[in-house]
């Protein structure tokens, strides 16, 4: 059997789209010879044709014995695209070679979240989880029409006919048939309403490793990002923002641009979160050329002008008066603690800084509007753009295609980047296509960065120095406040308190207060949202009680976690796998840490070995992971490895910096991400069990910080109280 497949990357538009190897022309496909696995698809096609067996928005199976998953949540690099063919291939018996996936529309009636509501999009690490039944029924469904439309054609019942690997079956008269071949005569019949889904012990996809199925054409340049589109008569644009957050443009003078061959025009932009000034051009690099001609003056009189030092200043203050009760358990004033342990913990705003900084196709016609980008959260981006137009959000057809990353970034509440380039486009696109592409620089001052925050805590011990008071107080910009995702009422972001308020240790007498002070700086979340900062601040913490008491730090956990058996299965595991308490060479110490965020709980165990005085060397983390059922490991321990190199080079390198309301970093030299000589081996291990799955992208980041900490704090004596390390004077390398 010849094991290899055509890859097609198939257009929404009548337009042609431009790929890494060439342009394609509306309907047709460019191929080239990959490893056997699904085919994949960049954008969503236009719909199934006769002979087509469509009994959902989430499936088609084709008269070509295709087996098409139409993928609601976006590609962005979590291989939720593998996930989601896993769990229609394994209901439906398809063979994993006939699969292919594309993206869905923008159609919220068809394609909502169920863990958002009644909107489309992707985030919360919860696609898995909110797919577990809904994609697995949609294969299931498919399956019971094909052996009906079997039994129908070969005179038997269906009790008797076994699907396989995409065959259709009959034993006893010796029948079979592909899925193609009953595609047509299954589409004729009633869609069941009923069907049965799988035990686990049947299960042949689900729980075992395979190959993802955006890996080839990621690896061969094939795969279609934004930037790849082109579109005729496409004009380009590069903005020029303010460069402090709240600055509105008085004037500028753009004589000198649009003297520069291939200049189209240069405009002011406005939208619901900024204005600035767009260059329209033939291409980039004039466009990019040109923008440093133009002479903007800007109003700074509503603009944010502080610093990073005043501002942590007045957060300080703040936390010295009692905020806004999010959690109380006894009385901690009557805890009868005679010794108090205090700490305070300082961390800056984070950047995102993806590989692939923010774009967005947007073209403006009598109909409407048709925007290509790596959507994430599609309904605020057509409800958005289409408030910006005065249109139906209907009327915005949005073609989704692959993101070069986002950690949270593209699914922006305010949809800042999309409102900009249909702005752009508005104003002096003249009906023509226009590609909006930000700069490294204008990605990494654009703003929307995870919050910074203050942490002040104390713990209370009594005379044997048991944990008797835990106190907690945080400081810092909510992230859901002004937009419409903050619950109605609510006195506190839930965000911001998000792993401290759940604290899962067993402490008798404990408080969490918050103060949300706002600011022109914008935010958003981040990979692990509230729980980058909560899990470093408590778990680091609980070193300190352990240091001050004389009490091993996974001891102290392991008596604190008596009545949270995940939290304790997990501990134990990444224990055992890196053998703690086993001795280490001469200047390597080990750090411990478990969180829980977003259904899942993740243990690591740190590594790390003193280089010279203020140099480290984070060499091993293992991992213990309680993510429910285990779809594909493969992928699984891949996000559990991005996770603690996103997280690791945040918390010893990362944040952002302001210096009279100016962003002080442009790119990566002054806002450097983890280097791959820098990242540590990692061993992931699973806890057994679980009868669904939980959140995966985002929970194997909060562990990594505070156990690196605790193996510098062992080996130091130091504890790093203010992020990033290097401003501990304390260097990964």
């Amino acid at each position: 059997m010849n094991n290899d497949k055509s890859f097609s990357i198939l257009n929404v538009s009548d337009q042609p789209v431009v790929t890494r190897r060439g342009v394609l022309k509306a309907g047709s496909a460019l191929s080239l010879a990959i490893a056997a696995g699904p085919l994949l698809t960049a954008c969503a096609a236009k719909g199934p044709v006769a002979g087509t067996l469509a009994p959902g928005p989430f499936l088609r199976v084709g008269s070509d014995n295709v087996v098409t998953v139409i993928a609601r949540n976006a590609e962005i690099g979590q291989g939720v695209f593998t996930g989601l063919a896993t769990l229609i291939a394994e209901e439906l018996d398809a063979d994993w070679n006939q699969v292919v996936v594309e993206a869905a529309p923008a159609d919220p009636t068809k394609y909502a979240n169920p863990g958002f509501g009644p909107m489309q999009g992707t985030g919360g690490s919860n696609s898995m989880a909110s797919s577990w039944e809904q994609m697995r029924q949609a294969g299931a469904v498919a399956r019971a029409m094909l052996v009906a439309a079997a039994a129908d054609q070969w005179g038997v019942p269906a009790a008797e006919i076994t699907v396989s690997a995409g065959v259709v079956s009959h034993a006893g008269k010796s029948k079979s048939a592909k899925f193609g071949e009953l595609a047509g005569r299954a589409a004729q019949l009633a869609v069941p309403k009923d069907v049965a889904l799988k035990k686990p012990e049947q299960f042949v996809l689900i729980g075992k490793d395979a190959a993802r199925v955006d890996a080839k054409a990621k690896a061969t340049g094939t795969a279609t990002y934004t930037q790849d589109v082109k579109l005729p008569d496409m004009k380009v644009a590069v903005i020029i923002a303010p460069p402090k957050f709240g600055a509105t443009v008085k004037s500028f003078d753009a004589t000198a641009a649009k003297a520069i061959a291939g200049v189209s025009d240069v405009v002011q932009f406005k939208h619901s979160v900024r204005e600035g000034v767009a260059v329209i051009a033939k291409d980039y690099w004039t466009a990019k050329k040109a923008r440093e001609s133009v002479k903007v003056v800007w109003d700074e009189s509503k603009a944010y002008t502080k610093g990073t030092d005043q501002m942590f200043a007045e957060y300080k203050a703040l936390a010295a008066k009692p905020g806004v009760e999010a959690k109380k358990v006894g009385d901690v004033t009557k805890a009868g603690a005679v010794r108090f342990v205090e700490a305070t913990y300082e961390f800056p705003y984070l950047p995102h800084a993806a590989m692939e900084p923010l774009n967005c196709v947007a073209h403006i016609t009598d109909a409407g509007c048709e925007l290509w980008t790596g959507a994430q959260l599609q309904t605020m981006d057509q409800t958005l753009a289409a408030a910006l137009l005065g249109i139906k959000p209907e009327q915005v057809k949005i073609n989704s295609l692959f993101a070069g990353g986002s950690f949270g970034r593209r699914s922006n509440p305010k949809s800042d980047f999309v409102q900009e380039a249909v702005a752009i486009a508005k104003a002096g696109g003249q009906g023509k296509p226009v590609k909006l592409v930000w700069s490294r620089e204008d990605d990494m001052h654009g703003g929307f960065y995870r919050p910074a925050f203050f942490h002040a805590l104390k713990a209370g011990l009594d005379a044997k120095g048991n944990l008797v008071s835990w106190e907690h107080r945080l400081v810092g910009q909510s992230i859901l406040d002004g937009t419409p995702l903050m619950p109605p009422g609510a006195p506190i972001d839930p965000l911001s308190i998000e792993g401290a308020a759940n604290l899962p240790y067993d402490v008798p007498n404990l408080t969490v207060d918050v103060h949300s002070p706002k600011s022109e700086v914008t935010v958003q979340w981040w990979r692990s949202v509230g729980s980058t900062h909560t899990a470093y601040a408590t778990e680091n913490f609980l070193d300190e009680v352990a240091r001050a008491t004389g009490k091993d730090p996974l001891e102290l956990r392991r008596s604190l976690l008596a009545k949270q058996p995940r939290h304790l299965a997990v501990l134990n595991l990444a224990a055992e796998k890196a053998g703690w308490g086993q001795k280490l060479p001469a200047g390597m110490s080990r750090g411990i840490a478990v969180h829980e965020c977003f259904g899942s709980v993740v243990a690591e165990v740190a590594e790390v070995r003193q280089v010279a005085a203020g140099k480290y060397k984070v060499e091993r983390v293992v991992c213990g992971v309680d993510c429910g059922l285990v779809i594909n490991p493969n992928v699984v321990k891949m996000q559990v490895e991005s996770s603690i190199g996103l997280g690791l080079g945040a918390v010893a390198q990362g944040g952002i910096t302001l210096k009279d309301g100016k962003v002080e970093q442009s790119n990566f030299h002054d806002q450097p991400v983890l280097r791959l000589n820098q990242m540590p081996a990692v061993d992931v291990h699973f806890v057994a069990g679980g009868a669904k799955p939980t959140g995966i992208g985002e929970p194997g980041l909060p562990p990594i910080g505070p156990a690196v900490a605790g193996a510098i704090l062992a080996l130091s004596g130091k504890s790093l109280h203010a992020l990033p390390f290097t401003r501990s004077g304390v260097t990964l390398v």
